[in-house]
């Protein structure tokens, strides 16, 4: 008795889909290795002194990070870090040559400024905050030469030990500094180093050192290195103004990692760095922000050790960075700020035009700039509006290009229609997994899980309108221009789906934006592999494998370099949603599930895509839709045995001591706020972690009903970010407690009597007291209602506020 039966057709069918499977199978395994540094070789700790060492740079890693640990602001371990980097340089500055000047500093910066950060106005005061400098120039260098600034910080987040973000920024740029000078290389340009050490706190030993150091305007160049996690692509995530510093790097990097389509989505993560602060806010400096984003289930955590950095991560960085270095040292184009000035006062464009480019897996990158991009991308649409003519070409051209042009659109309008299909089918998917299964985010620990219940039934979403649609609707008449059907249908397919991709190229252009080359490469490859279609199938036919692998074998880099891309975006998206925030219920829980399947569907489209115009004669048929179908059930089901977190991607949670004081010394409330930071709620914590509910002091009839909710305004100690936070709770604690550690508590009071203005205005001046307070990390003072628009910076107002009064701020501890 036969239990299957498959067509010959079937059969081929499944044997195209398992030839794909393979062929994406080791596109992903080649990606994977590439954005995990599998290729690079860490250098060991007797490596050449002439060379960058990945295992000279972990010592320092692992001095900063488990010798000293935690290095937050107000914390001994920031000073204890400050004192190692010091004692550091000063080694190296003793094996410095005679043609070589070393310059060491230590600064307390002090100051006053308002920023806009998502969406909050921030007025900041801040003072005796810790930089460390080290300035790298030949004896013969002038005190104004234009110079190249590194920058990275050393404090951390609270309780965290700080390995990855950035104790690996400082140990790279500690190994640098070391090999500028062992190296005997002697810079064209000075060279400067700034161990920064307060950019966890709102940037502010960024911005103290462009208010007051005597060598901000010698800058001609910045490289800010950060890190969003412990390793892997350290990516170019902004650089400007201008091209110039991105073309420095396309022509410098070894290693290249960038693409411009990071900087268009930059500004929807929430979180700034350091280049902010130089190259937009306060110093208009051409440069490169580069920060490591893999790894980040650890970022900001006590998890952000040592052992979890990933092996050869700091041997590309330091390769790339000190390569990148000479070339900014070397370059004509490397300004100061008068000379900058200079030529913006004699209308030289000195900050010219955004630029396009991406690397292909780290092997080499494709820059090109923005006038010409417009030229280049405008080329493939194009190329869609001369077909239909030139394809009829010499005889009636103008009724049957008409036609011709209509059957381009409907292909086009099918392909479309494909790919919102790949997109929604996986977020139905998705949802209805959550309507039978209790936990969401069953993928965060286990990526594969997302990639195995949401690309078999995107691939069947794009496959729909073919496999609905088997006559493509033709407005040409298969007799009069002497084609079958058959091949109508498939140039008609095949044109749309190019006229799609080089519509959105030329789409996302024009809205301003630069990562654009996605679709375009998508297009370019598209034409040989057409042409080489064609060409086989007059010797081998339409429905020939030999045909569709001459399509393909076109397509490959394309599709290679798809994978490379889609694949590094789901990984860091996936990490990333684990600390997201928790959006309101009952549509919160759904958020981060039909954001991982929606954007799968987007990668499998741009990844699949182009190949559906011709595997599609093999792949639309009922047995392997069922397959697709009945794949991506057996995954969701498998999912769900899975638990979301493990220790190598654990569930993050924050806990605030609150304590509601007032004067100095009574306490009228303490209270623990107690918080997740992603879709599982916190009574999945107390249900699979029951010994949190003991540590909290709560008894087992503990009924979340009567729960009191923790107001977001309570949050001080992650303003602004506490809006991305609901569902969060509040359990009472001892007053007493509070005594034990504390006699005194912050108290705000009148410093002396307030100023009265004629045009109705008044400054009131505060005093600030930390009371008994050792160790401070931020002081925030949130105030709301018709006092909004004060702010503590000297008058400099953040956003479009309208000033009515100045506070003085004194810190008193």
């Amino acid at each position: 008795m036969a239990i299957f039966r498959f067509s010959s057709g079937d059969v081929t069918g499944f044997t195209v889909l398992l030839a794909l499977g393979i062929m994406y199978g080791v596109f992903s395994f080649l990606a994977y290795s590439v954005t995990h540094m599998k290729f690079i070789t860490p250098l060991g700790i007797d490596a050449p002194l002439d060379r960058f060492s990945e295992a000279r740079a972990v010592q320092h890693v692992r001095v900063l990070s488990q010798d000293i640990g935690v290095r937050q602001e107000g914390s001994p371990g920031l000073r204890k870090a400050a004192l190692y980097i010091k004692s550091q340089l000063e080694l190296i500055k003793e094996r410095a040559g005679p043609n070589v000047r070393i310059e060491i500093e230590e600064t307390e910066v002090n100051g006053t400024f308002s920023m806009v950060f998502l969406g909050h106005s921030i007025s900041l005061a801040y003072r005796n905050h810790t930089n460390i400098l080290m300035r790298i120039s030949s004896v013969n260098s002038q005190e104004n030469d234009p110079s190249v600034l590194v920058n990275g910080h050393f404090d951390t987040a609270p309780g965290s030990p700080g390995a990855g973000d950035c104790g690996s920024c400082v140990a790279s740029m500690l190994e640098l500094a070391r090999l500028c000078v062992d190296s005997a290389w002697v810079p064209h340009r000075p060279v400067i180093f700034l161990f920064n050490g307060a950019e966890e706190l709102f940037l502010l030993g960024s911005h103290g050192f462009m208010s007051t150091h005597r060598w901000r305007d010698t800058l001609g160049a910045v490289i800010d290195v950060e890190a969003g996690g412990t390793g892997g692509t350290d990516l170019v995530c902004q650089s400007g103004p201008g091209s110039w510093p991105s073309y420095i790097y396309a022509q410098s990097a070894l290693h290249p990692m960038a693409n411009s389509a990071a900087q268009d989505f930059f500004g929807a993560i929430p979180g700034d760095t350091d280049y902010r602060i130089f190259s937009q806010d306060y110093g208009d400096i051409p440069g490169l922000d580069i920060i490591f984003l893999l790894g980040g289930y650890f970022y900001h955590t006590a998890s952000d050790k040592v052992e979890r950095l990933l092996p050869g991560s700091l041997q590309a960085r330091g390769d790339n960075l000190f390569s990148l270095i000479k070339a900014f040292t070397n370059s004509s184009m490397l300004k100061n700020a008068y000379e900058r000035e200079s030529l913006r006062e004699i209308g030289t464009q000195y900050h010219d035009e955004k630029a396009v480019f991406f690397d292909f897996f780290s092997w080499f990158l494709v820059f090109y700039p923005r006038h010409l991009a417009v030229i280049l991308h405008s080329i493939p649409l194009a190329i869609y509006f001369l077909m239909p003519i030139l394809l009829r070409l010499p005889n009636r051209v103008l009724s049957s290009s008409f036609l011709t042009f209509c059957d381009f659109i409907k292909g086009m309008l099918f392909h479309a229609l494909g790919i919102v299909s790949a997109i929604i089918f996986p977020v139905i998917f998705a949802i209805l997994r959550l309507l039978f299964s209790g936990t969401a985010m069953n993928w965060f620990s286990n990526p594969f899980l997302a990639f195995m219940m949401f690309i078999p039934c995107s691939v069947a979403g794009l496959l729909i309108p073919r496999f609905f649609w088997r006559e493509f609707p033709l407005s040409q008449n298969a007799s009069r221009v002497k084609t079958s059907k058959e091949e109508l249908a498939g140039e008609a397919r095949f044109w749309g789906a190019f006229g799609l991709y080089s519509f959105m190229t030329l789409g996302y252009l024009t809205a301003g934006l630069n990562g654009g080359f996605v679709t375009f490469l998508l297009a370019v490859f598209m034409l040989p592999a057409w042409m080489s279609f064609c060409l086989s199938a007059k010797s081998f036919g339409h429905e020939s494998l030999r045909s569709l692998a001459c399509y393909v074998i076109p397509l490959l880099p394309c599709l290679m370099y798809s994978v490379y891309f889609g694949g590094f975006l789901v990984a860091f998206l996936i990490e990333k949603l684990g600390m997201t925030g928790s959006l309101p219920p009952p549509y919160g829980y759904f958020i981060p599930d039909v954001v991982v399947a929606a954007v799968i569907g987007v990668v499998t489209g741009w990844c699949v895509g182009p190949l559906l115009p011709i595997i599609g004669n093999w792949l639309t048929r009922p047995s392997i839709m069922q397959f697709l179908l009945h794949g991506t059930i057996i995954a969701l089901a498998l999912s769900s045995q899975f638990f979301p977190y493990s220790t190598g991607a654990p569930k993050r949670v924050i806990l605030q001591y609150t304590i509601r004081t007032k004067g100095d010394s009574h306490v009228e409330e303490a209270s623990y706020d107690f918080s997740v930071v992603d879709s599982n709620s916190l009574l999945f914590v107390f249900k699979h972690a029951p010994e949190v509910a003991r540590e909290l002091h709560l008894g087992s009839d503990l009924s979340f009903d009567s729960v009191k909710p923790s107001a977001k305004e309570t949050w001080m100690g992650i303003f602004p970010i506490s809006f991305l936070f609901s569902g969060s709770m509040k359990f009472s604690a001892e007053k007493d407690e509070v005594f034990k550690q504390y006699s005194l508590f912050p108290a705000l009071r009148p410093h002396k009597p307030q100023d009265f203005f004629e045009d109705g205005s008044r400054r009131i001046y505060l005093e600030f007291s930390l009371g008994s307070l050792q160790e401070v990390w931020v002081s925030v003072l949130n105030i709301t209602g018709p006092l909004s628009s004060w702010s503590f910076s000297n008058g400099a107002l953040p956003g479009d506020l309208l000033l009515f009064g100045l506070v003085e701020y004194l810190h008193s501890p």
